[in-house]
């Protein structure tokens, strides 16, 4: 008993730190992480099984091999191209949200807007446009398309973990249209709403090209870890480690080939990585643990379960939507954590396919982040930005464009599952 009540006390209090400090979530979830080794919670080799270290090598390794895609420049130039080529200012912004959502299932989402807004607040300057609305549109785009591959941001690499799902899996899992295609139906939905939100940007557009590109090997290496990941369905089939070993790799290559083309520092490189959010997840997945291990998400299962009854899709819709509540405010990964086991607790007690939990799950927390700025990483730096441009964006100016893509989006990828993975 003593060990349940200390666990759900310090999970809860990380949770409300999370919440009030969002700057120093690592710090928090680390403390709380070193607090239940020191309570006597968890020990020290229940809190280094509770952490996912696949996932953990998938994260560090693709951001290495992001970063040096980013600094190539290959993508701002194909950008660039985009933008030339668009009929006016309307189909520029929606085809730059576009190759936001396209790099985003290879790339990190904070990684994808840093690479898309240069281009975005070129071209607001060049037609004296306001880029708050545009800026707002490549960041939401940017987390829609996240959700769509194992890759693509960390909640998907969670989720992986979880189900032991490999990266051939998003795209069919079990004879049966997996995540992938629910996530590209609420794009394409979502998309007519973009067309509708700057209908009446009808400027011709015109860039003179200023990119350059550096290099086309770390496009060749992502590439390649694309196809590596793919390749490991085949001999790792219950995804124990060798899509971390290999996304390890070739952020080792990715590094290598920076420092020896561009004579860059290692430690430099090394150190620009986003070790925040990877010492944040190690705690997640240790606060996770206790919960696990201590009983608490079994009885939130079994509770649920009761509520819903014999009602699945009942259970399925406030499943969902719950998720999009709660993620609209609160950081989806360590939401998305603590109720993976707590859905496959209660698919097992209510007799379902787990995937159909799951991957509604997934859908919540991925695309519930678009409503608010403060929902998702990749709006907080997207407004970090505009606030560097001069342009200060308020809750309701971001939720005007997040509440109506956010339902379109979620509704179409809701459905899609329902349909597909239904009892």
């Amino acid at each position: 008993m003593y060990r349940s009540i200390i666990s759900l006390i310090l999970f809860i209090l990380a949770y409300v730190l999370f919440v009030v400090f969002p700057g120093r979530r690592s710090l928090v979830a680390i403390s709380a992480a070193g607090l239940l080794l020191v309570t006597g919670v968890l020990s020290f080799p229940e809190a280094f099984g509770s952490v996912n270290w696949n996932v953990m090598g998938i994260f560090v390794g693709t951001l290495a091999v992001a970063d040096v895609f980013m600094k190539s420049r290959v993508p701002a130039v194909i950008a660039e191209i985009i933008v030339d080529r668009a009929k006016n200012t309307a189909w520029a912004i929606l085809l730059m949200c576009a190759l936001a959502g396209f790099i985003s299932a290879f790339v990190e989402n904070v990684a994808t807007v840093l690479i898309i807004a240069p281009i975005a607040l070129t071209l607001a300057r060049k037609i004296n446009l306001n880029p708050i609305k545009m800026m707002i549109a490549i960041a939401i785009s940017s987390n829609l398309q996240g959700a769509a591959t194992l890759i693509g941001d960390p909640p998907s690499m969670l989720l992986a973990g979880f189900t032991k799902m490999n990266f051939g899996d998003f795209f069919i899992y079990r004879g049966k249209p997996s995540i992938f295609f629910a996530v590209e139906l609420g794009a394409f939905v979502s998309f007519f709403v973009l067309m509708f939100l700057f209908r009446k940007e009808k400027h011709k557009v015109k860039v003179i090209p200023v990119e350059k590109v550096h290099s086309w090997v770390p496009t060749i290496l992502l590439v390649a870890l694309i196809v590596l990941l793919a390749a490991s369905s085949f001999f790792d089939t219950g995804f124990t480690s060798a899509a971390g070993i290999i996304c390890m790799i070739m952020g080792i290559v990715s590094v290598a080939w920076e420092k020896i083309s561009n004579r860059g520092r290692i430690s430099e490189l090394i150190k620009s990585l986003d070790w925040d959010t990877a010492l944040f997840l190690v705690g997640i997945f240790i606060l996770v643990g206790s919960l696990t291990l201590t009983g608490w998400t079994d009885n939130l299962a079994q509770s649920l379960s009761n509520i819903i009854g014999g009602n699945i899709f009942f259970g399925y819709t406030l499943l969902v939507f719950i998720s999009v509540i709660i993620s609209a405010f609160v950081d989806n990964v360590p939401f998305l954590a603590a109720m993976l086991p707590v859905v496959g607790q209660m698919a097992y007690k209510l007799d379902v396919n787990p995937s159909l939990f799951l991957f509604g799950l997934l859908i919540g927390v991925s695309l519930g982040g678009n409503i608010t700025p403060i929902g998702a990483s990749a709006n907080i730096v997207s407004c970090g930005l505009l606030k560097k441009e001069g342009y200060k964006v308020r809750f309701k100016d971001f939720m005007k464009i997040g509440i109506p893509f956010t339902l379109a989006a979620v509704i179409a990828a809701y459905l899609f599952v329902w349909f597909v993975w239904k009892p």
